[in-house]
């Protein structure tokens, strides 16, 4: 069998699982198209995975140097953490609108508060390009771009009638497609952010430090995984120190809390800087998503057709309740693209938005004991605005796709916050540890 390729008896088609654990953990549990999958792998090396970030054009005047950022095979918090030491200025003062991946060549803008050009210019990294491009009054914001143009190599794929299936599941994806957080979102090699998040949501603090220092994963070094063992069940913090290697510089320096005030497991996640910590909480929001999509599609068929209980969202961002009686017109507007079906994602404003008055995300979040007030302290707790927000269901981007020999080439565009893996699942219908 091609490897990943999902065996010829547990091809999925639309409503049916998902057979991959990972998947079905992070509620990835459906494919939106029929066609057999094409297996094969991704990144085999970054040149396989392109992305081009689509941007606003930048202004002339403000404190805000903006920058493309061209980088390769770069960790995002690294390479800023790395650029920031370069330039002589704090972190903080670097910003930008989408966090791109790690394992691949990547192009986009960044904004650095009062960095002159020359500066720039005198910065040499491996594998890293700067080019100024301009002057912005604010610091970029995550969102604050209209998308990415990929282009995508899948390699080792199932040679088998190959042509035909990728036009095939090309032509099904432009229908409509689940709009799934992608792995990464919850961490590549240790997806466990949306964990840390539920458990900083319920206040369990040495929960959520626990699951950050301790929870391994079979992608990981053995030494590594024996090291995270030992921490769960011993709570040794010295030991833990001697074993965890230097690179894991968030566990350790959680650690060395711990050495210093033992049992404060508040603190200890405090010591993670500010960005990261925020992840945490809007990670769970993810996968809250992820999991109403997923029941919506157990419950209802195809997100295409909208039902009572959906939301629909208008290009203006405004959306409608579908109701009984207003069903046949929110119908319309879906069919002729006037609107997208969509679901609420609880914040602070979970009960007062009218998304939340759903029997399914009233029992999803009830049962974890999470409410507005969660979301309220979680905020407090991490400095971040956890709000509400509505996402589409459906994605359904026009796939450009060429085979040659065991390779399929895609090249597609999609907006801010829509996930490449997601797409490229669709196609391979493999392993998600393959596009890893």
């Amino acid at each position: 069998m091609v490897r990943g390729a999902l065996p010829e008896s547990a091809r999925p088609g639309y409503g049916q699982e998902s057979p991959w654990p990972l998947e079905r953990e992070l509620e990835m549990r459906w494919y939106g198209t029929a066609v057999p999958g094409i297996g094969g792998h991704l990144r085999e090396s970054p040149e396989d995975f392109m992305v081009e970030e689509v941007a606003p054009l930048p202004g002339t005047d403000g404190d805000y140097l903006l920058v493309r950022l061209a980088k390769r095979n770069w960790e995002q918090q690294h390479l800023v953490r790395e650029l920031a030491r370069r330039l002589g200025i704090s972190h903080r003062r670097i910003a930008w609108a989408g966090t791109k991946d790690r394992r691949a060549v990547t192009t986009q803008l960044i904004s650095l508060y009062r960095v002159t050009e020359e500066q720039v210019r005198q910065v040499s990294l491996r594998d890293v390009t700067l080019e100024p491009v301009g002057r912005a009054r604010e610091a970029l914001a995550l969102g604050q771009l209209e998308g990415n143009r990929f282009g995508i190599l899948i390699r080792g794929c199932d040679p088998r009638d190959l042509q035909e299936r990728v036009a095939r599941v090309a032509e099904e994806v432009a229908t409509g497609i689940p709009n799934y957080y992608g792995i990464q979102r919850f961490g590549v090699i240790r997806p466990i952010t949306h964990a840390v998040g539920e458990a900083i949501l319920r206040e369990e603090w040495e929960e959520a430090v626990m699951i950050y220092i301790s929870r391994s994963f079979p992608q990981e070094p053995e030494g590594i995984r024996a090291a995270r063992q030992a921490f769960r069940e011993g709570r040794d913090v010295r030991q833990a120190l001697r074993e965890f290697p230097v690179h894991l510089t968030y566990e350790r320096a959680m650690l060395h809390h711990l050495q210093e005030i033992p049992e404060d497991y508040r603190g200890a996640l405090r010591v993670l800087p500010p960005r990261l910590l925020s992840l945490f909480v809007s990670a769970f929001q993810s996968w809250l998503f992820n999991a109403l999509l997923s029941e919506r599609v157990s419950t209802g068929g195809t997100p295409a057709v909208p039902v009572p209980g959906d939301l629909i969202l208008f290009p203006d961002g405004k959306t409608d309740v579908v109701t009984p009686p207003n069903l046949p017109a929110a119908r319309l507007q879906i069919s002729r693209g006037r609107a997208r079906t969509a679901l609420f994602i609880p914040g602070v404003d979970f009960g007062a938005h009218p998304g939340s008055d759903t029997g399914t995300l009233r029992d999803l979040v009830g049962q974890r004991g999470i409410s507005a007030e969660s979301f309220r302290q979680a905020s407090a707790f991490v400095g971040a605005a956890y709000a509400g927000t509505v996402r589409r269901m459906l994605l359904s981007p026009a796939v450009t796709a060429r085979t040659e020999s065991d390779t399929v080439h895609l090249a597609f565009t999609l907006s801010a916050g829509e996930y490449a893996t997601t797409v490229c699942r669709e196609f391979m219908k493999a392993d998600p540890l393959q596009m890893i």
